[in-house]
């Protein structure tokens, strides 16, 4: 290959979404920090790889920690005022946020959101290098080598700690032998269209072989999203934009709660996987973040809380670690077991509460328990 060099930090994040700028913006105002992204962030449009999501009223807690809040409200994404479902019985349901202390929460443009939270961290002092590819992991006595590839090009970075912000793929923690942990084969075909506005509302339906997502987007756009299991029948018949809209009409009661009447498809149906699953939070020189660490399923609204949670926290926790806190490791691990565990108890609860397909593989598979033991790991 050609040329090699070398560059250093104290802290190399491995992952540019939101839980590593949110570790990036916090941590680089005092130490050099470096984030790395596979993706290529400058190239073609990517508005057709986000499926859009929804951030509730709680995240403005958070927004505040990282001295985000009011560059968040600048920014122009549609309020979401409350949602509407159709799950547990035959009669639709309703919920509003006049009545919640935090307000309401947000539809965002994926993209946009991404892309901000990047030039945050990269304003208060952390570059990026994207697209780059991690391909070795070496530790010495006292600091990471991580071996990349950037277009054709090897190099490496050294620094004293790493995070793996990697997403559901963990590159850090797959490299240190770490296997990760998956409770179903959940997955979203989902598709971006026009019409059918709610009027700042999130809605979902239940079905017999899955669940329905539908919400406005902000810039006129709204997304019509199905779950469902890879191995299941419906998975293969929701693989075309026309099918995955035909099944949507094909109930009128979810078409209506859906408003898909009126949706018109502007693009391909996007594919993604959706499943619960978790891997090592960490071990001595390195924490992992964000779906990396516990990918939450789309139902209970948790990933980009997660991923900007667990960002301060693990930033909060570096800086210990990086000023000789023993305990600084264990803190953090102990405080994602506990967002893990409750996140499980929750996760029942919502798939609970669904019943009148009991013969149905995709509701029977969430009426018991995954085995999950979330136990402090050590790198190999």
């Amino acid at each position: 290959m050609p040329s090699r060099f070398e560059a250093t930090a104290d802290v190399a994040i491995l992952g540019a979404g939101p839980a590593g700028a949110a570790v990036a913006l916090m941590l680089a105002p005092f130490h050099a920090t470096l984030l790395i992204d596979k993706a290529d962030l400058d190239g073609e449009p990517r508005q057709a790889q986000r499926i859009g999501e929804s951030l509730p009223g709680a995240a403005r807690r958070l927004l505040l920690d990282l001295g985000l809040w009011e560059d968040f409200t600048r920014q122009g994404h549609r309020p979401c005022h409350g949602s509407q479902s159709l799950w547990g019985g035959d009669a639709p349901s309703w919920s509003d946020t006049v009545r919640d202390p935090d307000g309401h929460g947000w539809s965002l443009d994926r993209n946009r959101f991404d892309d901000w939270l990047r030039r945050r961290a990269n304003d208060r002092g952390a570059p990026v290098i994207a697209p780059a590819k991690l391909v070795g992991v070496i530790r010495d006595a006292h600091d990471w080598l991580l071996t990349l590839t950037r277009r054709d090009r090897r190099f490496t970075v050294r620094a004293r700690f790493v995070v793996d912000a990697g997403g559901r793929a963990a590159p850090l923690a797959r490299a240190l032998g770490h296997r990760r942990h998956r409770a179903d084969r959940l997955i979203c075909r989902w598709a971006h269209g026009v019409g059918g506005a709610r009027l700042g509302l999130r809605s979902t339906a239940a079905e017999a072989e899955g669940w329905w997502y539908a919400a406005d987007l902000p810039d006129g756009r709204s997304v019509l999203a199905f779950h469902t299991d890879a191995d299941l029948p419906a998975a293969k018949a929701t693989e075309l934009t026309a099918d995955l809209v035909t099944r949507a009409l094909a109930r009128r009661d979810i078409a209506d709660l859906l408003g898909v009447c009126e949706f018109e498809p502007t693009g391909k149906a996007g594919y993604c996987a959706a499943h619960s699953s978790w891997i090592a939070f960490g071990g001595p020189g390195w924490l992992s973040v964000g779906d990396a660490a516990l990918a939450c399923d789309p139902l209970s609204s948790q990933g980009l809380l997660n991923a900007l949670y667990s960002g301060l926290i693990a930033a909060v926790a570096i800086r210990r670690m990086l000023a000789g806190d023993s305990d600084a490791q264990h803190s953090y691990w102990r405080t994602m077991k506990r967002v893990a565990e409750a996140y499980w108890t929750h996760r029942a609860a919502w798939y609970g509460t669904e019943t009148r397909w009991s013969d149905s593989a995709f509701w029977a598979r969430r009426q018991t328990s995954p085995e999950r033991t979330i136990t402090e790991e050590t790198p190999t």
